[in-house]
C-alpha cells in the first residue's frame, strides 16, 4: 500500500496505519463487529499525536483512492458509488468517498473525464475542499471528530471493497475525447427547455385541468422531439446508437417507482432494467429519448407523491393502519395509467407527424421509429444477457388502485438481480 508519494518520509507508518485500517474493515466485512470495535478503539488511541494522525489520513485516504479507482474500472460512476454508500452507511462516510473521488479525478486532465462525471461530482458536493496535498489529513480530522472519522473509513473500506462489475457506460477518464462530449442531437435543444418550464408548471399549478395540459404538452414536445431525431438521423446517420443510463430508484414502494419508470421508457422507445439489490434502473435508449424519459419521471413522481400524501393516514374497519398497502396500491394504478396515457399521446404524435411528412420525407415514419426500438432491444439483448421478467406487483388495497388511477388521469403529462421493470 502506497501514499501515493506524498509522505515518502513516512512511508512505513503510513503502510502499518493502511494494514490496520484495513484488518478492521475486513472484521466489519465480517459482521465480527466486537472484534472491529476493539480494533477501531485501539487505532483511535494510537493516533492521538499528529504525526500519527497524519499518517493514518493518509493510509485511509490511499485505501479508498485505490478502491474507488477500481469500482470505476468495473463500471461504477460517481453518483453510483455515492447511492451504494448512503444507502447502507451514514456520514461521514459519503463525504469520505467524495474526497477520494475528488482526490482520484485530479490526478486526470479535466478534457479527458466525461463531462457527465463532473456534473454528478457538483451534484454530491464532492470536490477537492482542502488547500493541497499535504493538508488533507489535518483538514479532514478537523472538520469531523477523529473517532467518527476512523469509523467512518473503516465502515466505507468494507462497503465498497467487493463492488462487484455493472454495465460500463461511457468512457472511464482519461479517455473522453472532446468530439464525444456533448450531446450528439442536432435537433433544437430548447425542446428540453420549454419540456422543463410545462413541467414546473404541472407541477406548481393547484388546477388540476392546467396540471394535465401541462403535461400532455410535455409529453407531446418529447414525442416530436425523438421523432425530428430519428428523422434527421435517417438523412444524415451517425455512429451513435443506444446509450445507456442510471437512475437511482430507491425505497419507500420502489417496485411501483419502477413501474411508473419503465411505462414513461416504454412510451418513449427505450427499456428500463431493474437492479434491484444495488437500487437503481438502467435506461437503455437513444439519447433524446432517454432525456425525456429522465424528466418526464422526476415530474410524475413528484405529481404522484403530492397526489398520495393528500390522502393522509389510512386505516381499516378495526382501526388498523393500512397506510402503506394504499400507497403501494395508488402508485401501481398510477404507473398503469401513465404509461397508457403516454402511449395514447406518442401514437397521436405520431400520426399527425406521419401525416404532416407523407411524401416529403422520403422515409416510412412508422418503420423508422421500429428500427429505432429493435436498436434498443439489441443494446438491451447484449447488455443483459441474462434479464429475466420482473413480477408484477400485488395489489391489496381497492381504494388505493383507484385513487392512483384518478391522480394519473388528472397528472399532467408535460412536464434483486437485474429485472426487467413492468410496465
Amino acid at each position: 500500500m502506497t501514499a501515493f508519494g506524498i509522505a515518502r518520509d513516512r512511508g512505513a507508518d503510513v503502510a502499518e496505519m493502511a494494514d490496520r485500517v484495513m484488518a478492521a474493515a475486513s472484521a466489519w466485512s465480517a459482521r465480527r463487529r466486537p472484534h472491529a470495535e476493539r480494533l477501531i478503539r485501539r487505532l483511535v488511541a494510537d493516533t492521538q499525536s499528529g504525526y500519527d494522525r497524519d499518517c493514518a489520513g493518509w493510509a485511509v485516504l490511499s485505501i479508498l483512492t485505490e478502491r474507488v479507482a477500481t469500482a470505476f474500472e468495473h463500471g461504477w460512476q460517481p453518483i453510483d458509488l455515492h447511492r451504494f454508500v448512503t444507502r447502507s452507511t451514514k456520514e461521514p462516510a459519503a463525504a469520505l468517498l467524495g474526497d477520494a473521488m475528488a482526490y482520484h479525478l485530479r490526478t486526470f486532465a479535466r478534457a479527458t473525464v466525461d463531462p457527465d462525471w463532473w456534473t454528478q461530482m457538483e451534484a454530491i458536493d464532492a470536490t477537492s475542499w482542502w488547500p493541497d496535498h499535504e493538508s488533507y489529513p489535518a483538514a479532514r480530522g478537523a472538520r469531523d471528530a477523529w473517532p467518527e472519522t476512523v469509523r467512518a473509513a473503516v465502515e466505507l473500506v468494507a462497503t465498497i471493497w467487493g463492488v462487484p462489475r455493472i454495465e460500463q457506460i461511457g468512457p472511464l477518464p482519461g479517455h473522453a475525447l472532446p468530439s464525444s462530449r456533448g450531446s450528439s442531437s442536432q435537433v433544437d435543444a430548447r425542446v428540453l427547455e420549454r419540456v422543463r418550464a410545462l413541467l414546473a408548471k404541472a407541477e406548481s399549478t393547484t388546477f388540476e385541468a392546467e396540471a394535465e395540459t401541462f403535461t400532455a404538452g410535455a409529453q407531446s414536445l418529447m414525442a416530436r422531439h425523438s421523432i425530428d431525431a430519428a428523422l434527421l438521423a435517417a438523412t444524415a446517420p451517425t455512429s451513435e446508437g443506444p446509450g445507456l443510463r442510471r437512475v437511482g430508484v430507491d425505497n419507500p414502494y420502489e417496485a411501483p417507482k419502477v413501474s411508473l419508470l419503465s411505462g414513461i421508457a416504454s412510451a418513449n422507445s427505450a427499456r428500463a432494467v431493474w437492479t434491484k439489490d444495488l437500487g437503481y434502473v438502467t435506461l437503455i435508449g437513444h439519447r433524446d429519448d432517454l432525456d425525456a424519459v429522465e424528466t418526464l419521471f422526476t415530474s410524475l413522481l413528484v405529481q404522484a407523491t403530492a397526489a398520495m400524501a393528500q390522502h393522509g393516514q389510512r386505516t381499516d374497519e378495526r382501526g388498523r393502519s393500512r397506510t402503506a398497502a394504499f400507497r403501494r396500491s395508488f402508485l401501481v394504478a398510477f404507473a398503469h395509467r401513465i404509461g397508457e396515457r403516454l402511449r395514447e399521446v406518442v401514437d397521436a404524435e405520431v400520426a399527425t407527424v406521419a401525416g404532416e411528412r407523407a411524401g416529403t420525407t422520403g422515409a416510412d415514419l412508422v418503420p423508422l421509429l421500429e428500427e429505432r426500438r429493435e436498436a434498443v432491444d439489441h443494446a438491451v439483448d447484449e447488455h443483459f444477457p441474462h434479464l429475466r421478467a420482473a413480477r408484477a406487483t400485488t395489489v391489496s388495497d381497492g381504494e388505493g388502485w383507484f385513487s392512483g388511477q384518478a391522480a394519473a388521469d388528472r397528472a399532467s403529462l408535460t412536464g434483486g438481480g437485474a429485472v426487467e421493470g413492468r410496465p
